[in-house]
């Protein structure tokens, strides 16, 4: 690339002028920072400010610019400029609004602030501007893994989009479980009555569509690629194969009920008269709004009993310990359509908890109080068969009562059981070791080495990051939607592929452009290695999450860049140091962490490194500088893409360099994890908990680094983990590395 040119920009708004002495920082940038010129602005961010710097690069000036100004993460649209690489020193949030505004603070405030220019100009130096890969496809087609309300909803959503979309269905017919009810739970006002399924209308649309492919009878037997160029094969039952190509994945391979053989308590199986809730809407289908008939006689129904809760949210063996989310809201629809038949039949619904999800499912409970549905509060205990009827036996928790109650029909309210295909431990596939821990067919049949289909959370849903990007899987332009990613009802099945839909639109066009797909979305950067440092390890492989890394033919990395979420979870984990980022590296951080000023011994001011995701850590720290939260002016925060990323280099080096105390600040982890790349936090506390050994070998207390689980809403914990970390320097004494 062309000579690096380097400029810094030193804004003065927002106070910054007012607390730092900005020419100061001028100097240091221009004789420490190395960088060509240093000019000073009253409002950086303002037109005339960015004005400034845009001529300055059109005239060719500089290329590689320091913005000393407010954090990173605000006026991003201002200080966006093309084929420029930048670096940020945060002046406002990290200096000025954390530290208190007065004579005796002035001193170390103005130290923080050149140590940030400092910092930044070191990272910027060391920083490439990043190039496509030369990998890039526009594949305008999406490919949805199953026919049912979901998969036919989020084909239709991409076509709408202008795109094509391909329909695979195992079964003969679309429709799936939707199919199979007679009504659903209301999504609109006035939330009083079971309304139509409309599932009819969807299949129409899809079948009407010219841009939507429906392959019935059909699975997916391979798939290998990445976003923007995935490759799949079509099977048919009679053996033929279709290869096509798709930009992205859709995966809506639903649900099927809890199997209600497994209470038998409650005599299913025995008795034709105990049904689960879909077994209620194919008599209920077979009524079509006319008297529902008993299963084992034909006769009327004319009392019935929901039970709640059938073999879930138990920790029994064989039961799901989950609640399935819409069941209470179908028993209120099932009770409505006996009352509406005949208002005298007797409807109970027997309940520990009743939850009735959404805007309207308060009103929906209210509508069924006043037709006349009953709601005791117990538990079932037994449903035994007799002559003509059932006797239900339960606990009254109301009356503190046991209960023997004659009915002519039980129906369990069961829950939903995921068709995540097959869940492979990864640990034990990295090392040849597959271990299927459900005996299942493939859904995907990925040619991935972590496995033929997406992973698994908690209770066998496929992995999606449910808090910060739902739909979202580790297998980059892969994603879930529907009851197979998380319990739902139809209403939040649509909300659901509608999502996944704009998402799958989105990966395949970031591919198109060789751009990461998210949380970064837009990055240009990937990985890159030195092949002749590499010792084969394998780190990088294994601990990839989103298996974007595979092996050539001589066993070195093999880096997908479509597949790269661009976390830099590789670069943490390499021990050689070979693989980095044109944009973010051991060196851009190394050289910013090395750029402080390290007071002498007789200074009395330790250095406490934070090593700060950017993702939730660095907003938090952020949002404790807007609200004024102080903290020790001793710290030096560097934003990290990920804790995943963070390189042990790191920790010795900034010992080495005299740093008293190191912070590291990542994402919850573990089954509710909050990580945005999954697994970096877990990855990088199980590294940091070998530094304790290390420390020790070097006479230094364990407690000079710590690392810390951070939510964006921690903007109280992060001062006080910064103030604490200073309080145990002032206890334990300085890094004796330092003199």
């Amino acid at each position: 690339m062309a000579d690096k040119k380097l400029g810094a920009y030193i804004c003065k708004g927002c106070g910054i002028g007012d607390r730092l002495d900005t020419d100061k920082l001028e100097m240091i940038a221009k004789r420490e920072g190395k960088v060509g010129f240093a000019k000073q602005h009253d409002f950086l961010c303002n037109s005339d400010g960015v004005k400034m710097i845009q001529a300055d690069i059109d005239a060719g000036e500089v290329n590689h610019i320091v913005i000393a100004a407010c954090s990173r993460r605000a006026k991003t649209d201002a200080f966006t400029f093309d084929n420029v690489a930048i670096s940020r020193a945060n002046l406002r949030e990290g200096v000025i609004w954390v530290r208190p505004d007065t004579d005796e603070a002035q001193e170390t405030t103005q130290e923080m602030g050149e140590d940030y220019v400092r910092m930044a100009c070191a990272e910027v130096k060391f920083m490439n501007l990043p190039a496509t890969s030369g990998e890039q496809g526009r594949v305008a087609h999406v490919l949805v893994v199953g026919g049912g309300f979901t998969g036919l909803t989020a084909a239709i959503e991409v076509a709408k989009a202008g795109y094509l979309a391909t329909i695979v269905e195992k079964t003969g017919e679309l429709g799936g479980v939707a199919s199979q009810i007679y009504k659903r739970i209301p999504t609109r006002s006035p939330f009083a009555d079971p309304q139509d399924t409309s599932i009819g209308d969807l299949i129409a649309q899809v079948n009407a569509n010219e841009k939507i492919t429906v392959h019935l009878n059909s699975t997916v037997t391979k798939t290998e690629g990445a976003p923007g160029r995935f490759s799949a094969d079509i099977s048919q039952e009679g053996g033929a194969t279709e290869s096509k190509n798709f930009g992205s994945i859709i995966q809506a391979s639903g649900f099927k009920p809890y199997d209600a053989t497994q209470l038998p308590e409650f005599a299913y199986g025995k008795t034709p008269d105990v049904v689960d809730q879909l077994g209620l809407e194919a008599l209920a289908k077979q009524a079509n709004g006319g008297a529902i008939k008993r299963p084992s006689d034909g006769k009327e129904v004319k009392s019935v009993v929901f039970v709640q809760c059938a073999g879930q949210r138990s920790e029994k063996e064989g039961h799901l310990s989950y609640c399935s989310g819409h069941c209470c809201m179908t028993s209120v629809k099932q009770a409505m359509y006996f009352k509406d038949a005949n208002p005298d039949i007797d409807a109970m619904v027997l309940y520990t908890e009743l939850r009735m999800a959404g805007a309207g499912g308060e009103d929906f409970y209210r509508n069924g109080q006043q037709k006349g549905v009953t709601f005791t509060k117990g538990v079932a205990s037994e449903v035994v068969p007799a002559s003509g009827n059932l006797t239900l036996k339960f606990k009254d928790l109301i009356l503190d009562e046991e209960i023997s109650y004659d009915t002519d029909l039980v129906v369990l309210a069961t829950g939903m059981v995921a068709n995540s295909g097959v869940n492979i431990e990864e640990t034990a596939a990295t090392e040849g070791e597959e271990t299927t821990t459900v005996p299942v067919e493939s859904i995907l049949n990925l040619d991935y080495r972590q496995g033929s289909d997406l992973p698994q959370l908690v209770n066998g849903f496929t992995d999606s990051h449910f808090i910060c990007f739902p739909y979202e899987t580790r297998r980059t332009g892969i994603y879930a939607a529907g009851p197979v990613r998380r319990p739902m009802d139809m209403g939040q099945a649509t909300e659901d592929a509608t999502g996944a839909a704009l998402k799958a639109i989105q990966a395949l066009e970031n591919a198109a452009l060789g751009r990461a797909a998210h949380p970064r979305s837009g990055d240009l950067s990937f990985p890159i290695f030195r092949k002749e440092g590499c010792t084969q390890c394998k780190r990088c492989t294994v601990e990839c999450p989103f298996g974007a890394i595979n092996e050539d033919e001589k066993r070195y990395p093999q880096f997908n860049e479509a597949r790269c979420r661009r976390c830099g979870t590789c670069m943490g984990a390499c021990p050689v140091r070979v693989i980095s980022f044109e944009n973010y590296s051991v060196e851009t951080v190394g050289q910013a962490i090395k750029a402080v000023d390290m007071p002498d011994e007789f200074d009395e001011k330790p250095r406490i490194l934070v090593l700060a995701c950017e993702n939730d850590a660095y907003p938090a720290l952020d949002m404790a500088g807007m609200t004024r939260q102080e903290y020790s002016a001793f710290v030096r925060i560097v934003p990290v893409r990920c804790l995943g990323s963070v390189n042990t280099i790191w920790i010795s080096d900034a010992l080495n360099s005299g740093y008293d105390g190191i912070i590291l600040m990542g994402c919850q982890k573990g089954e509710d994890y909050q990580c945005h790349f999954v697994k970096g936090s877990e990855m990088a506390h199980e590294r940091m908990s070998k530094i304790g050994d290390t420390l020790e070998q070097l006479n230094l207390e364990k407690e000079r680094v710590q690392t810390y689980e951070i939510a964006i809403t921690d903007i109280h914990k992060v001062p006080k983990i910064i103030n604490d970390m200073a309080e145990t320097i002032e206890k334990i004494g300085m890094n004796p590395f330092k003199f």
